[in-house]
This record gives C-alpha cells, structure tokens and sequence, in this order.
C-alpha cells in the first residue's frame, strides 16, 4: 500500500531552496497583499523595464513564476526540478498581440517545445493556448457558428493549419501535448480542433490533451460524454478554471445564464467526480490533475490506491505552476507520484500580463496567500530551529 501523502511536510516541500530564496519568496508574497501594488504593477513593471531596470522585475517576480526567457535559460530550472524528480511543462506565456508574424511565430517556439521534449524524460508534456496562434475573434465567431467572410476563411484555415502541425509535430516525435482551455465563449471553436487532433493522434495512447475546467457547470457532463461517445484514448488536464470574474462579468452584460458554478463547493465537487470518472476509465482516459488544492491531490491518490493503479504510471500525472504550491509537487514527488510544474518563459517584457494575471490570482485565491506565506514561515522557523 502506498505511503499516505501528508502536504504539511516543509522540509521536503522547500528543500531546493536556500534560506535566501526563502527569505525572497516571502517578501514577494506579503507584497501581493497590497491591492493598489497590484493594480499599479503592470504600469510599473513596463516602465521599469524602460527605464532599464529589468533586472529589478527579472530578480523578482519573474524569478519566482517562470524559468528563463527562451528555452536554453530554463535549463537550469529542468534540471533542479529534475533532480526532485518533478518534470517541466515549457509554457511559452507571450500574451497580447494578435498578428499573423506573431501566431507564426509562436506556433515555431511551440514546436521547439516539443522538440526539447523528445526523449527527454524530464519534460514529459508540452503546452499551447490556441488563442496564441489564432486570433480571438475569429475563434469567438467560429464558436458561435457565424459565417466567415472569404479574407476570414483564410485566416482561420491558417490558424487551423498552425494548429494541426503542432498537434503533428507532438505525435511524430510521440510528446503528449495540453490544449490549455479558454473563455467559454470560445471554447466550443477550441473543443472542435482539440477533439479532431485527439481522434487523429491518440490511436495507440494519449498525446493531444483537452483541458477541462471543472468551475464551469457543464464541463463535468462534456467529460463524460467524450468518455462515452468516442473509441480512441483520451487525455484529459483536470483544473478549476482562470477566467471567473470575466465569465460572470461578460454573461450579466450580455444577458444570458452564468456559465460558471454556483459557488466553490459545487466546483469542488465536479472536479473531485471528474478525477473519478478519469480514473474509473483509466484503460482509456489519461489524466494531468492540475490543481493546487490539497484534497483533490489526495483524493487522486487514493483513488490510484483503490484501483491499484502504482503512482508512477504514467497515465496519470500531478502538476501546478512553478513558483507555487511546492508543498504539494514536491511531497507527492517524494512518495514516487508523476509531477510536473508548469514553467513560464519569454522575455521579460512579454510575460507581463501573464506575471499580473499570476499575483492577481494569488490575491484573490481564498487561503492562496496566506497558504503560501505560512509554508515559507514554518520551513524558516524549522531551519533556525534546527540549526
């Protein structure tokens, strides 16, 4: 029987960090208590990296959430997490512009993901937003079900195109790819692309992935639906969601029925029935459990315990995002679970908006902050203690 995961074990959580960056993490942490710094912060950021003090923001929050700037200075990353045994996921996290150079460009750094990924056990998926290599409205309007004009047919079959190469690229050299999920009033577009590549690719094994977020009311069915209404394996990356004030926002102005859940205990109980499910079809469903949320982490493992299934198969895997939630990541590591944290990259500048929307989550998250601070509190009052 498999050792019983306990989450509160510090020692094991921060022991790839040094008192220093302990110390560091912590400050940046207390900071995110400050609403009107988090408001301010992008304006901030952006201007202090005009002004030439990139390094000010590089050794800060960027340090914290993501690995380098390109591939090549996220190695040092890949391997300390490595030699915990934790896996990467590279995230390419440029966000914001929407023009055919760009979404070539990021198709080409999703595929250099991938091909980093080759027979390299310590990067056992790669990942891509759709939304970065095809632009927004188009997948709004393919979602509602619009009719294309001609220049807007061509523009969706490139951006389909970009997205079947990647998917292409990931089965010929057998990496599992996420399709990370969106705004649910693009998602439908998403979901339709996803469910091709999966049909096409996963023949003998998962290598496409959909996203699924449990904080929508309806995504608990569509699971279950893909479960039963399909032949070929299914790979599924488990979350709550990102998007909730915009969802309820867009849904009051527009006038239609809220798509998210009632309240967080319904999202709860959709997830943990969704890691049910997966598990219960695990002959043909593959799972990534991304949460940061300690009783879905240990119901997922008591679920493998029940079914027998060991925690290093590889059809399932635990993951949250580099920066965060270590006592979770490196704890189940410990005990011999698949993990692998989501590592951000690209050019300061770039990953802005991605660094706002991860404090801004962390200060809006119930118990986030407070979970965090206190976990780095006890391992440097156990440290001096010790010593």
């Amino acid at each position: 029987m498999p050792e019983k995961v306990q989450f509160n074990d510090t020692k094991v959580a921060f022991a790839h960090k040094s008192n220093g960056q302990l110390k560091k993490a912590r400050l940046l942490f207390r900071s995110f208590n400050f609403p009107g710094l988090l408001s301010a912060g992008p304006f901030l950021a952006k201007v202090a990296v005009m002004l030439g003090f990139k390094s000010v923001i590089k050794n800060t929050i960027f340090e914290q959430f993501c690995g380098g700037e390109d591939i090549e200075t996220c190695k040092q990353t890949i391997q300390q997490l490595s030699q915990s045994g934790i896996g990467t996921i590279l995230d390419y996290s440029v966000e914001g512009e929407e023009t055919e150079s760009v979404f070539d460009h990021t198709g080409a750094e999703i595929i250099r993901t991938i091909l980093a990924a080759k027979n390299n056990p310590d990067i056992p998926f790669s990942v891509f937003k759709t939304t970065g290599i095809i632009r927004f409205e188009l997948l709004e309007k393919r979602s509602a079900g619009a009719k294309f004009s001609e220049e807007e047919q061509e523009e969706w079959n490139r951006g389909r195109n970009r997205f079947e190469q990647i998917c292409l690229a990931a089965a010929e050299n057998n990496v599992r790819i996420f399709v990370d999920a969106e705004e649910s009033w693009i998602q439908p577009a998403i979901d339709a692309l996803t469910e091709e590549m999966m049909e096409k690719h996963n023949t003998h094994h998962a290598i496409v992935y959909n996203t699924i977020q449990l904080y929508r009311h309806d995504r608990l069915e569509y699971l279950k639906h893909q479960i039963t209404g399909t032949m070929h394996f299914l790979g599924f990356k488990l979350v709550r969601g990102a998007y909730m004030e915009k969802e309820k926002s867009r849904a009051m102005q527009m006038g239609y029925p809220n798509p998210i859940q009632p309240d967080k205990q319904s999202a709860d109980r959709d997830y943990n029935e969704a890691l049910k499910h997966c598990v219960h079809h695990i002959d043909r469903v593959s799972i990534c459990a991304g949460t940061h949320n300690e009783e879905s982490s240990a119901l997922l493992t008591e679920l493998m315990a029940e079914k027998g299934i060991e925690p290093g198969d590889k059809r399932i895997y635990f993951s949250q995002l580099l920066g965060m939630s270590d006592h979770i990541s490196f704890n189940l590591s410990h005990l011999g679970y698949n993990v692998a944290k989501y590592v951000p990259y690209g050019p300061v500048k770039a990953v802005i908006p991605y660094l706002t929307r991860r404090a801004r989550e962390n200060s809006s998250v119930a118990g986030q902050m407070g979970r965090e601070l206190s976990l780095i509190e006890n391992e440097l009052k156990r440290r001096a203690t010790a010593s």
